[in-house]
């Protein structure tokens, strides 16, 4: 599946499903408090009338802090003064079994399940991209570097499906996290519940949470600071691989004619070096990508060395600025990748410029000649120092100087036609040669290529279920709520 057909899949989903709204403090804190009167009224708690009557007041203080300009506070006790001004002092009742501690723990995990979401989403996109970007690469051969040194030719498409294998170990780190984050405290109280029936169940149920975390001390106290710690550095994680790639990148405009670069117009003229055009959005990825490691390491910081309960890890703050910058920094790396431009003629050129093929002659040596593997590394390595020192590319060399340095390194004659070490120092011959699972041969790249997509599919899939679940709980509420009015 392109990147287009991706985003058409997107644009056919529901507008709430594809991207929710961010909603803020005060509307997690109405949505609590309109779950809570009526599991309050279902379980007998509060009388039928005076739960219509708490209802109607919830009802009036959203309507009148959804007006342009309002306050809209998220602290309870503001919410409270409210309510009972317009309801009544048995308005109070609405706190029955609850404290401000299981209210902003909540508050704080559906928030965090948007920022969750919203991060997934742009995930999926920036995957969505470099997906595109390695299907029209199929059969480009290009040089795979290690130690930032020349290693061996794999296909561009190979090269970033590893970058896209990376992007469904986070996307799956985000899910699980999701899965621990979307459990409800509600109901916990302070941290020893309380002696009312308050059903917990119910209010998870209301409030799209998919389950509880049973005990009421975790969940307050000792629960809420891993679930925003496995978040933020499920995104840390994230960026600390983006940011290798963009570097990948990067490195390539130390050569004065890269095989790969951003499309002209994406590059900046320096203000005095006319020739010099400087590859700034691969900065900007890059900045953004530390930005997020940064900011992930806070969330981790604000937690250590502290007793549960204390305030210093207790708000969402830090791990929200970190899921903003991932998405920025998500963003960026779709404009990358969307203007990227591959010299294949450039590539090859730069693998045939040097001997990244010599692993395939002591291969072949081997395969086709039985000579043991340490016999062809040698000859194959000497062949390297010879040539280089010749300042002559592999198939520049003559066929006397291959079967001369053989003689030399071996002291045997060379034991297979000249033709067949030629063919083992073809770079695109020796990439289509291979045979491993998981290789750079187009047709197992075309098989992992077909997978990745289809895990993005999923990934999409996944992302749909939840906002759904979500949407349809909030639809449930309203209705209950409702009819208490």
């Amino acid at each position: 599946m392109t990147r287009f057909r991706i985003l058409a899949c997107v644009l056919l989903l529901p507008v709430a499903v594809v991207h929710a709204q961010m909603h803020d403090d005060f509307h997690h804190l109405g949505q609590i408090n309109k779950a809570s009167i009526v599991m309050l009224a279902e379980e007998d708690l509060v009388p039928a009338d005076l739960a219509a009557s708490i209802a109607r007041g919830i009802a009036r203080v959203i309507a009148d802090q959804d007006e342009p300009g309002s306050a809209r506070s998220g602290n309870y006790l503001n919410f409270e003064a409210r309510l009972i001004e317009v309801a009544g002092p048995e308005a109070s009742r609405l706190h029955t079994g609850r404290s401000r501690q299981d209210i902003g723990s909540t508050m704080r995990r559906m928030v965090l399940r948007e920022a969750l979401l919203d991060s997934y989403a742009a995930l999926l996109a920036a995957r969505s991209s470099l997906l595109d970007l390695a299907a029209a690469h199929v059969d480009t051969v290009v040089p795979a570097y290690t130690h930032g040194v020349q290693a061996q030719p794999t296909t561009f498409t190979h090269y970033l499906l590893a970058f896209s294998a990376a992007f469904e170990r986070d996307a799956e780190r985000l899910q699980q996290a999701y899965r621990r984050l979307n459990l409800s405290p509600m109901g916990a109280a302070a941290l020893g519940t309380s002696g009312f029936g308050i059903n917990r169940e119910r209010l998870a149920e209301l409030l799209g949470f998919d389950a509880l975390i049973e005990n009421s001390y975790d969940a307050n106290l000792v629960s809420s600071v891993d679930s925003k710690i496995e978040f933020a550095n499920a995104l840390a994680t994230s960026a600390i691989t983006v940011g290798q790639l963009m570097q990948n990148l990067h490195t390539q405009y130390h050569n004065p004619v890269p095989w790969i670069r951003l499309e002209e117009g994406q590059t900046d003229v320096s203000s005095i070096m006319p020739q010099k055009r400087n590859p700034r959005p691969l900065d900007k990825v890059r900045l953004r990508a530390t930005s997020v490691v940064g900011s992930a390491q806070t969330v981790t910081l604000n937690a250590h060395n502290t007793n549960s309960g204390m305030n210093d890890y207790r708000p969402a703050t830090q791990t929200l600025h970190t899921a903003r910058r991932a998405q920025a920094m998500y963003e960026a790396y779709v404009s990358v990748m969307t203007h990227l431009f591959v010299d294949k003629d450039r590539a090859l050129e730069e693998v045939d410029s040097d001997y990244s093929t010599t692993t395939e002659i002591a291969d072949v040596l081997l395969r086709d000649a039985n000579v043991p593997f340490r016999i062809g590394h040698h000859y194959a390595s000497e062949l390297t120092t010879y040539g280089r020192a010749a300042g002559k590319r592999p198939k520049d060399l003559s066929d006397d100087e291959l079967s001369h340095v053989y003689r030399e390194s071996t002291g045997e004659d060379l034991p297979l036609d000249i033709a067949v070490i030629r063919r083992a120092m073809d770079p695109a011959a020796m990439v289509e040669g291979r045979s491993g699972i998981g290789g750079p041969q187009s047709g197992e790249v075309t098989r992992m290529l077909a997978r990745h997509n289809r895990s993005l599919e999923a990934g999409l899939e996944w992302a749909h279920a939840r906002r759904e679940r979500l949407a349809e709980s909030a639809a449930e509420l309203q209705r209950n709520f409702l009819e208490f009015q």
